[in-house]
């Protein structure tokens, strides 16, 4: 997706070319086949060939894949403390702003679900 972004369209002799020799052909045409079946991708065929563009932003990309993530890691209420000690733990052992910024996130929230419309 990363290629892809870059790009804004690419074929898929585009990217076997920047991942060659790594890749086989077909690993490259059959990955961009399941995004495009994933509605990530769009596809225009031209002569024999398709050409892909991104049908998500980057940004709508990550945020998905985070509800996602959280989803799949909060959806069990038995592991969610010890999932959110984790996050907690991490966060104030490498970086002390982004634990203020989650401090205020979840006191912004806190105030929002309280306060009457």
């Amino acid at each position: 997706m990363h290629r892809v972004w870059a790009r804004g369209e690419v074929s898929v002799r585009d990217l076997h070319t920047d991942f060659a020799p790594r890749l086989a052909y077909t690993t490259v045409m059959t990955t961009l086949d399941r995004l495009y079946k994933k509605d990530l991708l769009r596809r225009r065929k031209q002569g024999r060939a398709f050409f892909y563009t991104p049908a998500v932003s980057e940004k709508d990309y990550r945020e998905c894949m985070a509800q996602q993530l959280m989803g799949v890691v909060l959806g069990n209420s038995n592991h969610q403390d010890a999932v959110l000690s984790f996050l907690v733990d991490a966060l104030s052992e490498n970086d002390l702003e982004t634990l203020d910024r989650l401090d205020r996130i979840v006191h912004e929230k806190m105030r929002a679900l309280r306060s009457p419309e």
